[in-house]
């Protein structure tokens, strides 16, 4: 299984760990649904750190596993799972704080962006590498953490933004060390699961009440897009390529 899960002391921590990149497939972005939507109904959760370990906190979707799957079971999963955990993520019950260090690619970025409070370390970088994946998604969630300008030209040249622009545009609360990250995370999450717990769950419901944009559905319109270009052929095309470089 590549999705953890402890809870002690009111912190619920969710650790991703899918050697050799956290590229999850389809099964494992299904658990981590789950796995949020568990920490929601447990009383004994007040705050939640979604991290990963090894070289990277996620690389998106298993595009090998869709190349392999006969027919588009993969894909359509793929999508449903990513909605699911993007969701799960957004609607917990209490915030969550991700710890993100190395790369976070695509799918994690609908993670990331998710979330209530990001922190990172140095190396950590974001990024959208799905118009050269012959897809589009998570630009609903890249715009919660850069500029509109920023987001478009990150959507259309690929390229990733550092852990120090997000700490500039102020997405980020705090930078450390990599080998700082999770106890940087978890005395933050400590701060917050001190708070009377009935009232900082009412703040999560209250803020997700005031966002200015629906990320379900938004997602959702982009996710439209993404089957027509498979339709189209691109997305095939472009997984072919990727998965021939690999």
């Amino acid at each position: 299984m590549s999705i953890h899960c402890t809870i002690a002391d009111g912190i619920a921590e969710v650790v991703m760990d899918r050697p050799p990149v956290n590229a999850l497939h389809v099964q494992g972005w299904l658990d981590l649904a789950q796995t949020f939507h568990r920490i929601s109904a447990d009383p004994a959760a007040h705050v939640a750190v979604l991290r990963a370990e090894g070289r990277g906190f996620n690389a998106g979707v298993d595009i090998k596993e869709m190349q392999n799957t006969p027919g588009f079971t993969a894909l359509v999963g793929a999508n449903r799972g990513c909605f699911e955990a993007f969701s799960a993520v957004y609607e917990c019950a209490v915030p969550v704080i991700a710890a993100v260090h190395g790369y976070c690619l695509g799918g994690g970025i609908g993670l990331v962006g998710n979330a209530d409070i990001i922190l990172a370390s140095h190396c950590a970088t974001f990024g959208l590498p799905e118009v050269d994946r012959g897809a589009l998604g998570a630009a609903t969630h890249l715009a919660r953490l850069v500029p509109q300008q920023k987001m478009r030209a990150m959507v259309y040249t690929c390229k990733p933004a550092t852990a120090a622009e997000l700490l500039h545009y102020g997405s980020i609360h705090e930078v450390v060390d990599k080998a700082e990250l999770r106890d940087a995370a978890m005395r933050l999450a400590a701060t917050i699961a001190a708070k009377p717990p009935a009232t900082i769950r009412a703040a999560k419901r209250c803020l997700n009440g005031i966002d200015p944009v629906d990320v379900h559905r938004s997602y959702r319109y982009e996710q439209g897009f993404t089957f027509e270009l498979n339709l189209m052929g691109e997305g095939d095309r472009a997984r072919d390529e990727f998965v021939g470089e690999k």
